[in-house]
C-alpha cells in the first residue's frame, strides 16, 4: 500500500499492525530512491555524505533495520551504517569518514556524532521514524526534533508506528508536508494479530515459573520470549529456568551492548530457546519461529499489550500470547481488555497444577516445571564445622578460658587469691565487700544524717 506513494517521493505516515511487514515498507522506496555508485549521477553527489537517515528507537531494532536494508541494497552498491550508543566512536566515525549512502541509527548516538561533525545530515533526500510512538514514551522526541531540523527542508520525511498518539500527529503536522496517510486496518480495535491466540491467566507470582517450565514441554512450542516489567525480574526469571534445565537468556538495559547482541544472536540461531526481555530492550525484535510470548506481568497498558504479543504471529503465522495478571493488577488488566475490546474480563485463576492450563496449551499430563534435577545443597562435613564437644577445626589450638571471671574487682580478687578489702576498723571484710559497699553508698547518698556510720567504711 506504501510503495505507489513513496517511491513518488511524496510524504506519509503509515500506520499497521506490528509484523506487518513496515521495513521493507520504507526501505525499498529509500533505496530505490537513492543514487547508485553506477549512476552517472553518482559523481556529482558530494561525496560520503549520506542519502538517508532512518532512527529507530532501541538498538536492536536500529541492528535489525540495518541488516535487512544491507541485505536489500547489496547488488545496488549502496553503503549502509548502524550507529548506536553503547560503543566506541571510533569505529563509527572511521565508517562515516569513509563515506556511507545510508545511516541507521538511535537518536542520542545520531544527535553526538552530529555535534562532533562526524556526521552530515545537510544532504539527506528521505528521512524515516520507524517505531515513532515508541521514540516519544522514551523521551526521544526532543532529539529527533533536533535530527530533523538538522535535515533539508525538501526532504521525504516518513513515519512508521503501530499507535498514533496525539504528539506523533503533532509531530508530522509540523515536519511534514501534506502527508498522505495510509492504514492498513480500518480501526484501532484491530491492533492485534487475529492469528494470535490469546490465555489471560490470574497467577500467583511464586508459581509463574513452574507454570513456564511446563509450557515449555507443551506441544508446538518453538522459541519464546518472556516479558518482564523490570531489569532485575527479567534476570531473575532467565536465572530461574536456566536452574530449571532451559536454555534460558535475559535481554535488558543493564547489560553490555555486546553481551545483548550475543543474546539476541543466540536466539535466532536457536541456540537458546527462551528469551527473557524489558519492553524498551525487545521492541520491534523480528525473530522468526517465536511460537510463545508470556507476559510475566501484566503490561502498562494497551499499546505495551499489543507489541508485546506482536513478536509472534508475525508475517501470516500463527502464535500464542499468554498473560499473567497479578491479583493487584485485575484493574489494570480490565483497563486494556475494554480499550482492545478483548473478552477476557475476568481472567481464570491458575496454578501450576490447573487442568484448563494443560488442556490449553496441549501439555502432557504429568509434566514437571524442570527437566534437570535440582542441585544438591553441599554441606561441609561435621570435621569440618567442628565439634560441639570443644574440638576446634583447623590448627588452631584450644585456649583455656576462665568460665569463673566476673565483670567486678572484687570478682576478680577472689578468683585470683588477692586479699579482699578491710574496713575501717581492721577487721576482716567479706569476699562481697566491695559490692556491698557500692549498694550502701548509692542507698544512703541522700540518707539522714545518724551517728552510725555506714559499714564499708
Amino acid at each position: 500500500m506504501t510503495l505507489s506513494v513513496a517511491l513518488l517521493g511524496t510524504d506519509l505516515i503509515g500506520q499497521a499492525r506490528t509484523g506487518t511487514g513496515k521495513t521493507l515498507a520504507f526501505g525499498i522506496p529509500v533505496l530505490q530512491r537513492s543514487v547508485t555508485p553506477t549512476d552517472p549521477a553518482y559523481a556529482d553527489m558530494p561525496q560520503g555524505k549520506p542519502q538517508a537517515l532512518i532512527v529507530a528507537p532501541t538498538r536492536e531494532l536500529a541492528l535489525q533495520v540495518s541488516s535487512d536494508l544491507a541485505l536489500a541494497s547489496a547488488d545496488l552498491g549502496l553503503r549502509v551504517l548502524t550507529v548506536y550508543g553503547g560503543v566506541g566512536y571510533d569505529t563509527q566515525v572511521d565508517a562515516l569518514e569513509s563515506g556511507v549512502d545510508v545511516v541507521v541509527g538511535t537518536p542520542g548516538r545520531l544527535i553526538d556524532l552530529a555535534n562532533r561533525r562526524a556526521l552530515d545530515l545537510s544532504h539527506v533526500h528521505a528521512l524515516v521514524l520507524d517505531e515513532a510512538d515508541e521514540m516519544l514514551d522514551l523521551g526521544f522526541l526532543p532529539d529527533v526534533e533536533k535530527l530533523l531540523r538538522m535535515t533539508p527542508e525538501t526532504r521525504q520525511t516518513m513515519l512508521f508506528s503501530a499507535t498514533m498518539p496525539s504528539a506523533i500527529v503533532s509531530l508530522a503536522r509540523m515536519h511534514m508536508r501534506h502527508p498522505m496517510n495510509i492504514r492498513a486496518e480500518s480501526s484501532y480495535e484491530n491492533a492485534t494479530v487475529p492469528a494470535t491466540a490469546q490465555f489471560i491467566y490470574q497467577a500467583h507470582d511464586l508459581d509463574k515459573p513452574e507454570i513456564i517450565g511446563r509450557i515449555l514441554q507443551a506441544e508446538d512450542v518453538e522459541k519464546i520470549i518472556v516479558f518482564t516489567r523490570t531489569k532485575r525480574q527479567a534476570q531473575r526469571v532467565a536465572d530461574d529456568l536456566t536452574e530449571r534445565g532451559f536454555k534460558a537468556s535475559p535481554l535488558h538495559g543493564d547489560m553490555a551492548q555486546v553481551a545483548r547482541e550475543k543474546a539476541l544472536t543466540k536466539f535466532r540461531e536457536d541456540k537458546i530457546q527462551v528469551l527473557v526481555a524489558t519492553d524498551v530492550a525487545a521492541r520491534g525484535i523480528d525473530v522468526r519461529g517465536v511460537s510463545h510470548v508470556i507476559n510475566y506481568t501484566c503490561p502498562e497498558d494497551d499499546k505495551t499489550y499489543v507489541h508485546r504479543i506482536g513478536r509472534t504471529g508475525r508475517a501470516g503465522a500463527s502464535g500464542i500470547a499468554i498473560t499473567f495478571v497479578d491479583w493487584a493488577d485485575l484493574h489494570r488488566w480490565k483497563m486494556i481488555n475494554k480499550t482492545l475490546d478483548l473478552p477476557f474480563d475476568e481472567p481464570q485463576e491458575t496454578y501450576s497444577t490447573s487442568e484448563h492450563l494443560f488442556h490449553d496449551q496441549g501439555i502432557a499430563p504429568g509434566t514437571k516445571g524442570r527437566i534437570v534435577d535440582p542441585a544438591p545443597v553441599e554441606r561441609k562435613p561435621r570435621e569440618d564445622r567442628g565439634e560441639r564437644s570443644g574440638e576446634r577445626g583447623g590448627d588452631r589450638p584450644a585456649r583455656n578460658r576462665n568460665r569463673n571471671r566476673t565483670r567486678t574487682r572484687s570478682g576478680e580478687a577472689a578468683t585470683t587469691g588477692a586479699p579482699a578489702a578491710s574496713t575501717e576498723g581492721g577487721g576482716d571484710a567479706p569476699a562481697g565487700a566491695s559490692r556491698n559497699r557500692n549498694r550502701n553508698r548509692r542507698r544512703r547518698s541522700g540518707g539522714s544524717g545518724g551517728d552510725k556510720a555506714p559499714a564499708a567504711e
